[in-house]
């Protein structure tokens, strides 16, 4: 009776099992649909007619195909030329931010006995998440180191993030100390431990803090919307985004205020979604397989 007992338990826990794994799939299935159909209704919208978009005709499908919106975007030099900042701005930025990043949190990652005061920094980092000096200070000090208008003022205030940095040092913080340990008595410094151990090691890390910094510097608008003050030196983002509210003409010519006038504002935004998400979708692919990992090695707490 008892062996009856285990295997009805067994059983029990094969069916228990059973049900939670199909109740979970079907539940996975909803929510890539609830997440892939509006992408795919974006999609449809980009490439449908300015009538078809405002009437509301536009489903999974598109309707009346056209290629206006896209036109009306592409079709002039100040796009590419938006998009020639912001491409500096992505290969300046991005290793710049991740230097700062390995700077900081190499030295915090220490024990006490190393680093005496880095539970004092820790924090000092930790509340500037809470509390900033808010916009107006940040724009004063813009303005006054000279770097208005400037590619340097779209990636100096935002160079620093502290949640990459805590990612990043909690990842150190889980690598071996012995390894740091036989590479001090071999005579190493901290500049060789850094780049001939730590670095190397940390490669899920450094991908994944790659992906958030490229993700934040293409699409970032506001920044260049307070600190640019020219058109032909603002970035992409703040350019769709003036295009698309058009609250301040001195970033629109008489050619785009005349397009946008005969465009539809529905298609319009569809394509600015699409055109802004492609180079997110080319480079995640070669990140995604680091993502998971260094993110969740970086959130561990030692």
């Amino acid at each position: 009776m008892k062996e009856k007992s285990n295997n009805d338990v067994l059983m029990g826990n094969s069916v228990s099992r059973k049900v939670f794994v199909t109740i979970n799939t079907i539940f996975l299935i909803l929510v890539t649909f609830i997440t892939i159909l509006p992408i795919i209704h974006i999609i449809s919208l980009s490439f449908s007619s300015t009538q078809a978009a405002e009437g509301g005709l536009v489903g999974l499908l598109p309707v009346q195909f056209s290629l206006k919106a896209y036109t009306s975007i592409l079709g002039k030099t100040s796009f590419y030329r938006s998009l020639v900042v912001s491409i500096k701005r992505v290969i300046i930025g991005v290793p710049f931010s991740l230097l700062c990043t390995i700077l900081v949190a190499y030295p915090l990652s220490k024990d006490k006995k190393s680093f005496p005061a880095r539970k004092i920094y820790v924090w000092f980092f930790i509340i500037t998440m809470l509390f900033n000096g808010g916009i107006i200070p940040t724009y004063i000090i813009v303005k006054s180191t000279g770097i208005m208008n400037k590619l340097w003022a779209l990636i100096l205030p935002s160079a620093v993030s502290v949640f990459n940095i805590l990612i990043l040092m909690n990842f150190f913080r889980e690598l071996p100390k012995e390894l740091e340990e036989a590479a001090l008595i071999d005579g190493a410094g901290h500049i060789s431990i850094l780049t001939r151990i730590f670095l190397p090691l940390a490669k899920p890390a450094l991908a994944t803090l790659v992906l958030f910094i490229f993700v934040f510097h293409w699409n970032s608008w506001f920044d260049g919307l307070m600190y640019i003050n020219k058109i032909e030196r603002i970035p992409l983002q703040t350019y769709l985004q003036q295009i698309l509210t058009m609250p301040d003409t001195r970033f629109m010519t008489a050619d785009q205020l005349q397009e946008l006038g005969n465009a539809s504002r529905r298609t319009s935004n569809a394509a600015q979604i699409i055109i802004s998400t492609i180079p997110i979708l080319i480079i995640y692919p070669f990140l995604q397989k680091y993502y998971t990992k260094g993110l969740v090695l970086g959130s561990v707490k030692s």
